[in-house]
Order: structure tokens, then sequence, then C-alpha cells
């Protein structure tokens, strides 16, 4: 969670809404992205997809089996999907997302029973940290 935790900072420190994203597969980084929204202006730019995206590049093949996902906000409704569709193996956040997570917050996707897979799920992990860094961000733009 910590390299995530890095790419958050490195997305703040860009202007960005500060969330980073790691993809780990038999314990090497195969892919890490902060959001990029507004860089790219692009809004499906969120770290998950941009991660996904380069794992997927980095091990030829859409399905990112045994692959773990570290993310430092609980992933929205189009990151959860893109998820499942990639049939990440665990998923890892840090801080909850009330207003727009989709895993144990508001739609909890995962929980459909449209949903054709569901990864382990773990919460929780560096949340102090993480919603600190998301406070802070806030709190200077207000």
């Amino acid at each position: 969670m910590g390299l995530a935790l890095d790419e958050a900072r490195a997305g703040a420190a860009a202007g960005e809404v500060p969330v980073g994203c790691v993809i780990v597969r038999h314990a090497t980084v195969i892919a890490k992205a902060h959001n990029r929204t507004l860089a790219d202006r692009d809004p499906t730019a969120h770290c998950e997809l941009l991660a996904i995206r380069q794992a997927a590049d980095a091990l030829g093949n859409e399905r990112l089996i045994d692959c773990d996902m570290y993310v430092t906000l609980e992933p929205c409704t189009m990151c959860v999907a893109a998820i499942s569709f990639a049939r990440i193996r665990r998923l890892y956040y840090a801080a909850a997302d009330p207003k727009g997570g989709a895993v144990e917050s508001g739609v909890r996707f995962f929980a459909a029973p449209t949903c054709h897979y569901r990864p382990e799920i773990y919460g929780g992990i560096a949340e102090t940290e993480a919603a600190a860094l998301l406070q802070d961000f806030f709190r200077e733009r207000r």
C-alpha cells in the first residue's frame, strides 16, 4: 500500500485528486498509476483503470489472473466493474468512500447477483494516511 500512497502523493502534486493504485503479480509490481482525469481530460482516467491497462499490456492478456490491486480509496462503480472484468484476484483498499465507493458503500457492485466475478476484498489498510491525503487536498482547495 505504501507504493499506492506514493502514487497518490504524485497525483496530488500534479493537481489531481490524490488516489493511487498498484497492481502486483507474484510479488512483482507490474503496474502503478495515479488519477489523471485532469491531465488527460478524460473522466475515465482513474488510477485503477490506468493500472489495469498497464498490467494487461505488460502481461499481454486482458485477464489479470493471480494479480492483486492496492488502491488508496474504495473504487467507484466504473472501476469495480473493470476490476471484475479483469479478474483481479485480491483488492486491497485504504479509505472507504461513502459517497462514491462501490465495494462496501453505495451500489456494492460485487454483492449484486449479476456480478460474474468477485475478488477477495480487504479494506481499511493504511486508511488513516489515505484519508488524510484526501482531506488535506480538498481543504487546500476550499
